[in-house]
């Protein structure tokens, strides 16, 4: 269906104006009439050519923080919602960002309630984000869970720096000195090999090694490139499916070092959804099935869906979690108490932030560890391939 610009009043008189998809004029005219909005022009809005590329569709967890804080500022200072919206919108950088708040003024301005104008935008507001906002608006502190949400989000950010920052380091020395190794046997070694032709030298095991090495790759680098595209090609595509993902994330939890530390942000994730939307009056059980979706990780959001299946049948938290028997004994035992003295959103809270500052430790030991493991490692492979083209060159001045 095709949209259209439309532009009226709305029941308290205010010009309102936006786009929606409908059949033609005359529903459009119809349903805009239904919402009490008196319909001043309504036109037909021409296709707009996008390049995919150059458009990007997506809205940054640290942009979406930033602009529930100012939201949450600006209603705390009494100031009218749809005002409010268009400050933001006007602030936005993010293009696509502006497009999609300037939309929920116009819904909110139609009649809408701002939970369910942020419903049309699932990839922006997820269901954590649409049901602390919907509980906002019913309880009259729709300023309070904004900054609840804006508080999450920046913890969440900053828990994915610490990650990125852990993986980046060991990842981009890993493909530096791969990238050295294979231009060191590309280029720089067919040269002594010709060398050692002409001079009809005597070769040890590990210069013939590091030779036959390099004549393969200068034979197959072509079928070594498309391999290792196909690899990342199938891994994506496994990451997409149920089964693959969940082979994925299992053996993610088991690679030394790393697996606790994956670990440990998953539970982090799960404790601090959990208390956000607890504390948001969001109930137990919904609060369950959309904290399982946020750990990061199928092994986690299975264990969490099977302890809901358990709450739902009228097991206590603390008891479906330790039947599960996949939750840390100190996080069950928390969650007990929590139950036991009605302070379980406090409880969560005090686990989240735990599991944050033990992601950081791990962070920095992680980082301390590797960083001479990375460096003996490049200096080794390096200094191999070094060491393999000088034995002949000692050998022919033995002979010498």
């Amino acid at each position: 269906m095709p949209n259209f610009k439309w532009k009226g009043k709305n029941r308290f008189g205010d010009v309102v104006q936006g786009v929606r998809v409908a059949r033609n004029v005359e529903d459009l005219t119809r349903t805009l009439e239904q919402e009490q909005i008196k319909v001043i022009d309504v036109s037909r809005k021409g296709g707009e050519i996008e390049i995919p590329f150059l458009k990007s569709k997506k809205v940054k967890l640290k942009e979406l923080a930033i602009y529930s804080r100012q939201l949450s500022v600006l209603i705390d200072a009494e100031l009218p919602l749809i005002q409010g919206l268009n400050i933001l919108a006007k602030q936005t950088k993010n293009k696509y960002f502006t497009e999609v708040i300037q939309n929920i003024r116009s819904d909110v301005e139609a009649g809408s309630t701002l939970n369910q104008a942020k419903r049309k935008y699932p990839k922006v507001f997820d269901d954590l984000y649409c049901n602390l906002v919907a509980s906002g608006e019913q309880s009259g502190s729709l300023d309070i869970m904004l900054r609840r949400l804006s508080e999450f989000l920046e913890k969440i950010v900053k828990l994915r720096s610490q990650v990125r920052q852990a993986l980046i380091y060991p990842s981009a020395i890993m493909i530096f000195s791969v990238l050295i190794v294979v231009f060191m046997l590309w280029k720089v070694i067919p040269v002594f090999a010709n060398i050692f032709i002409e001079l009809g030298a005597s070769l040890p095991g590990l210069t013939a090694f590091i030779l036959a090495l390099s004549n393969f790759l200068q034979n197959y680098i072509i079928y070594i490139a498309g391999g290792i595209i196909a690899l990342i090609i199938g891994f994506r595509y496994a990451r997409k499916t149920q089964g693959g993902r969940r082979a994925i994330d299992k053996a993610f939890l088991k690679i030394p070092l790393f697996g606790s530390l994956l670990e440990k942000v998953g539970l982090s994730r799960v404790t601090r959804t959990l208390s956000t939307l607890l504390s948001g009056g969001v109930p137990m059980l919904e609060s369950l099935k959309i904290t399982s979706s946020t750990s990061g990780n199928m092994i986690m959001e299975e264990n969490i869906m099977k302890s809901r299946t358990m709450v739902s049948e009228g097991t206590s938290l603390t008891d479906a979690f330790r039947e599960t028997g996949a939750f840390p004994f100190m996080m069950v035992q928390m969650v007990g108490v929590g139950e036991a003295t009605g302070t379980l959103d406090e409880m969560l809270v005090k686990l989240a932030d735990f599991y944050d500052d033990e992601v950081e430790a791990t962070v920095s030991a992680l980082l301390s560890v590797l960083e001479p493991i990375m460096l003996i490692f490049v200096g080794g492979m390096v200094g191999v391939i070094v060491v393999s083209m000088y034995l002949p060159i000692f050998s022919l001045l033995a002979q010498l």
